[in-house]
């Protein structure tokens, strides 16, 4: 069993969910020598989040992140507005959706189903540099 890590820093676009899978496994040059075994990513920061969803579709990005700002409207009454008011909804978003994956991985490739992909979701109205580590243990 080895263990591999490194770190991919993806810029992400204000408000947006951005399909991130290439750039994951480009940063992961490894994973085509693991026969089975898990990565994880995880994302250092706390207004933006993974998650994994169809792919397939733009239509499903835009409305996943309409969803979001319903469900975490930028006008609620937050105390903490310190980096803006953008923040605070954006802290929410992150806890609910979450800054962690774990994926299987099987024979080199990561067992996403056909219209599954991995997405940096960016909370923030501005755009930012994200740093995901991303951890690779499993039977070469």
């Amino acid at each position: 069993m080895e263990w591999k890590q490194s770190t991919v820093t993806i810029e992400s676009s204000g408000g947006k969910s951005i399909l991130i899978t290439d750039q994951i496994i480009a940063a992961c040059p490894d994973l085509r020598t693991i026969q089975v075994g898990i990565l994880h990513l995880f994302l250092r920061h706390t207004s933006a989040s993974l998650t994994i969803n169809e792919n397939a579709d733009a239509d499903v990005r835009r409305d996943l992140d309409m969803a979001l700002h319903h469900i975490v409207p930028d006008r609620l009454n937050f105390r903490h507005t310190m980096e803006g008011r953008d923040d605070m909804p954006a802290h929410v978003k992150s806890s609910l959706m979450g800054v962690s994956l774990q994926i299987p991985v099987s024979e080199g490739r990561l067992m996403l189903g056909t219209w599954q992909g991995i997405y940096l979701c960016e909370h923030r109205s501005l755009g930012h540099s994200r740093e995901i580590v991303c951890t690779l243990y499993g039977q070469t």
